[in-house]
């Protein structure tokens, strides 16, 4: 056997006997039933009940948003036909991009294939722009953000999570004049916290730092139009660039930035991943434009979403059930060991039908693991009662058995 192959074989087992290995639950999203899925597990399908879904609220569903993809199609065809320099960027690419610069208040966007590119991409062709670029960047950021500035050419400081204090002590210490960019997050996923926008502000405004701010799960439901955390506190025009998703709140597909001009024609002409890219498809993007559109103006839905996930925030506490403290949508439970979380997730599917996410190391240190719920406009009160009633059920065998 070659070496790679056994040492493919040994990760694996070591990856398993952690109880990290990752399955995939073959799940069919039910358009007309959201959040209900089909799943076929051991040989049976079964519709089960989805709580961990990103489509936050429920726009990838949307009958609007639906027939904008499927007239596109129609007209334009399945795929972009390539590269947005080649034969990819049509009228809708441009008529998105301004829809996306005008939510964010900025003079253009520019948009990905995916948040995960956007954010390797450009944080990679920004560093790499100058010899002697200083990062400081979150301890909790996204692994995309991570990998962008590890391909730039630049010094990378990693300060406390959330601590002003701590970023504050690094920007003081770099070099005067060397050029500096804090890189951050709004809502942080996995805790379900949110970043102090304005004080990073007003530090990168004291140190002469440019900002980079990754909105990804804060796009479509914060703000008086859906603008993110960074337009609910009032500080977006003070921020140098603002990336955020097309596939969460806003239910399609696709990343991008927003910034101002020069910077993002910048990167649109040094960006290798978007220079040698096919270009995202315009029954996607054309999707993305309407549900953009749409939750602009649909502050109900966002108000929704908000009042769903503390009803299910209270019931957790109400049942003594481990809930995590959150300032957002995101609603963490706590379980603490790697192969519990993934216990307790496939018994609430194969036990009671209901499927939430075991988030396991590395995404989160070892002895934090936990599910991760995302409470939606469409789950109902009689929903929520059920899952506390089947969380209950399961969590005292599994404290039990572990005694």
């Amino acid at each position: 056997m070659h070496k790679f192959l056994a040492r493919c074989d040994a990760a694996l087992a070591e990856i398993s006997a952690q109880g990290r290995y990752r399955r995939f639950v073959a799940l069919e999203k039910l358009a007309d039933r959201f959040p209900w899925y089909s799943v076929t597990m051991e040989g049976r399908t079964r519709d089960i009940l989805v709580w961990s879904s990103n489509d936050y609220l429920a726009m990838g569903t949307d009958p609007a948003v639906i027939e904008a993809a499927v007239a596109a199609a129609r007209r334009m065809g399945a795929g972009a036909g390539g590269t947005r320099n080649i034969a990819g960027s049509s009228p809708l690419h441009v008529a998105l991009e301004e829809e996306l610069a005008d939510l964010h208040g900025k003079d253009a966007a520019l948009l990905f294939t995916s948040g995960y590119v956007s954010n390797q991409a450009s944080l990679g062709a920004i560093l790499n722009s100058l010899p002697d670029w200083q990062v400081f960047s979150d301890a909790q950021n996204h692994n995309s953000m991570i990998v962008g500035m590890r391909d730039g050419r630049a010094s990378v400081q990693v300060f406390r999570h959330n601590d002003m204090a701590d970023l504050e002590r690094l920007l003081a210490a770099a070099p005067a004049d060397a050029p500096k960019l804090i890189a951050f997050e709004s809502v942080y996923s996995m805790d379900g916290d949110i970043a102090p926008l304005a004080a990073i502000c007003d530090l990168a405004d004291k140190y002469d730092a440019l900002t980079y701010l990754d909105e990804v799960h804060a796009v479509g439901m914060y703000g008086a139009h859906g603008g993110g955390i960074s337009e609910r506190d009032g500080v977006a025009h003070r921020i140098t660039i603002i990336e955020g998703t097309l596939a969460k709140a806003f239910g399609c597909h696709g990343g991008y930035i927003t910034g101002d001009f020069k910077v993002l024609d910048y990167i649109r002409s040094v960006a290798a991943g978007f220079i040698f890219t096919t270009a995202l498809p315009p029954p996607t993007v054309a999707a993305a434009l309407t549900s953009v559109r749409a939750l602009k103006a649909d502050a109900p839905r966002r108000a929704q979403l908000f009042e769903r996930a503390e009803a299910l925030k209270a019931r957790f506490r109400a049942a003594s059930l481990p809930v995590m403290p959150s300032e957002s949508h995101i609603v963490p439970l706590m379980i603490g060991d790697s192969v519990r979380a993934t216990e307790v997730s496939m018994r609430l599917i194969r036990e009671f039908g209901m499927y939430a996410t075991p988030i396991n190391y590395p995404t989160v240190p070892r002895g934090t693991e936990r599910l991760r719920f995302t409470p939606g406009p469409r789950h109902t009160e009689a929903m929520m009662d059920e899952l506390v009633a089947a969380l209950q059920h399961i969590l005292a065998g599994v404290l039990t058995a572990c005694r």
